[in-house]
């Protein structure tokens, strides 16, 4: 920690005051960095892979050029960290998600011809394969749902049986989910990546490429934290298919089996009922 903080006080030419460790991250160190007058989030992982911290810089970038929503600037970067422009928390959030919902939707306004992104990334610290693919169905059912299925099955996390059951699903995606265009995405979307701030709801740590943008808000129903003011404002800038209820838990289908090898067996209930769910709808 001495060696960043001496690192961080060169690049920054001002000397670090403090750096208080802060709650919340599961992967990362967090720290509130104090220089002067100034405050800086610093996110630290000593065994993240050498490209972690560039794919999250080159996300936040993505995002921000689309003129749409909130993220933290960035200050600067190494190989084990990332130091982030500091979000003040909101003392209320007032009508932050209704503003983040209109926010969201313009954000999925922005479209690309291929589905996936200029590399890869991570999905919390699991690799996200992004190879750019023209087909929607092809690129769901090959990078989330088998290179998932492929990590939980090396893991022993899944039986030959459960496997057959979810790639069956994976084939025949486009008879639950309609054709959508290629939108730029958060990839992560659950309510601990929002952070309603002193300047208006902003979103952090993603996992950005272009996807369906029901994928994108389907996530935002795995954990709860949004409610139905930021689905409205959603829904008034960019109206949703009929039926996307019914589809929400096929999309989350991948973050789910993401949970599994994240942190093991305790998610596997919750992925197969899902799995049985749609394989005896097909």
């Amino acid at each position: 920690m001495k060696n960043i903080l001496a690192e961080l006080e060169q690049l920054l030419g001002m000397p670090v005051a403090s750096a208080k460790p802060m709650g919340g991250g599961s992967i990362n160190r967090v720290y509130r960095i104090e220089c002067e007058n100034r405050r800086y989030c610093l996110k630290l992982n000593h065994n993240a892979p050498a490209d972690f911290f560039i794919a999250e810089k080159i996300g936040l970038e993505t995002l921000a050029a689309s003129n749409s929503v909130r993220v933290p600037g960035i200050r600067t970067h190494g190989r084990n960290y990332l130091l982030l422009e500091w979000l003040e928390p909101a003392l209320t959030w007032d009508c932050q998600p209704e503003q983040l919902g209109r926010h969201l939707a313009l954000m999925h306004q922005n479209q690309s011809n291929h589905f996936g992104f200029e590399q890869n990334n991570y999905c919390g610290k699991t690799p996200q394969v992004n190879t750019p693919c023209k087909d929607g169905f092809d690129f769901f059912s090959m990078y989330r749902l088998n290179t998932q299925i492929e990590l939980a099955s090396a893991a022993g996390l899944l039986s030959q049986n459960d496997i057959s059951i979810i790639e069956s699903i994976a084939r025949k995606l486009d008879q639950f989910i309609p054709k959508q265009p290629a939108s730029l995405l958060h990839g992560d979307l659950w309510n601990g990546n929002v952070v309603y701030s002193q300047s208006g709801p902003a979103l952090i740590d993603p996992a950005t490429y272009y996807g369906w943008a029901e994928a994108d808000l389907a996530m935002t129903r795995l954990f709860g934290g949004f409610d139905e003011t930021f689905n409205r404002s959603y829904q008034e800038v960019r109206p949703l298919e009929p039926g996307f209820e019914e589809r929400v838990p096929l999309y989350n289908l991948y973050h789910l089996l993401n949970h599994l090898n994240l942190f093991g067996t305790g998610w596997y209930d919750s992925v197969m009922a899902v799995a049985r769910r749609y394989a005896a709808g097909s």
